[in-house]
């Protein structure tokens, strides 16, 4: 696969409000099937990336996917991988710059950069038709923040157990699937879900929620459910 390419040259100012300018195009050389990781020069992780064959098929459903906090972008591929083939999805998983996502430490910025810059090298390599985010925990959280900021390139979101949703801005209104577990000790539903999952479709979302009798969790039968919603 191609070295990662650079952020796109935009206002500092459209980073730190979450804004993403890479768009799907058709690739100038297609990359190869199966799994590919990308570092930068030191070596370091950026991402790993899973398409199914054959690339030169119909275009891809993209699944950008968030780790949770101390997590890695391959507990982020995994989230996932086992329903790829079956669904023809292109699971793109960077890799936080910190402990997990600039919004939960910082605010926007330099996650924000790194996965535009990702997305554009992806979107070089691959044919994409539609864009999905998606996370778990921080992750879900980061999926639903960054997703619903840039709802004019994504049109779904799944988001398995948040915590919140904290957009700066908002453009367009991606539909959203959203699970939790009603024993979940880490981020507990009742403060989280229950709570986000009104305010969403006050907002005019169209909100799935699959609430199971599990811990922080996501269990298979809600991996393959969040999966046959994002193909439908």
């Amino acid at each position: 696969m191609a070295e990662p390419a650079p952020p796109h040259r935009q206002p500092a100012e459209n980073a730190r409000h979450g804004r993403l300018a890479a768009r799907p195009a058709p690739p100038s050389a297609l990359a190869a099937a199966g799994p590919a990781s990308l570092t930068d020069p030191r070596g370091a992780p950026l991402a790993m990336v899973y398409a199914p064959e054959p690339v030169d098929g119909p275009p891809y459903r993209l699944v950008l996917l968030l780790h949770g906090a101390g997590g890695s972008a391959r507990q982020g591929l995994d989230l996932l991988l086992p329903v790829a083939d079956a669904h023809r999805l292109l699971l793109v998983a960077p890799q936080a710059v910190s402990s997990t996502w600039d919004l939960v430490v910082a605010g926007f910025g330099t996650d924000v950069r790194r996965i535009d810059g990702l997305l554009a090298t992806v979107f070089a390599g691959y044919p994409v038709g539609r864009v999905a985010f998606g996370g778990f925990s921080d992750g879900a959280s980061y999926a639903l923040s960054l997703g619903l900021t840039n709802g004019d390139l994504v049109d779904a979101v799944v988001a398995f157990s948040p915590g919140f949703a904290a957009p700066l801005v908002a453009h367009g209104r991606p539909r959203i699937y959203v699970s939790h577990g009603a024993r979940d000790a880490v981020l507990p539903v009742d403060v989280c879900s229950r709570r986000l999952v009104p305010r969403l479709r006050a907002l005019g979302h169209d909100v799935t929620y699959d609430e199971f009798p599990g811990p922080h969790e996501v269990p298979e039968p809600v991996r393959s459910r969040a999966a046959a919603w994002l193909t439908r």
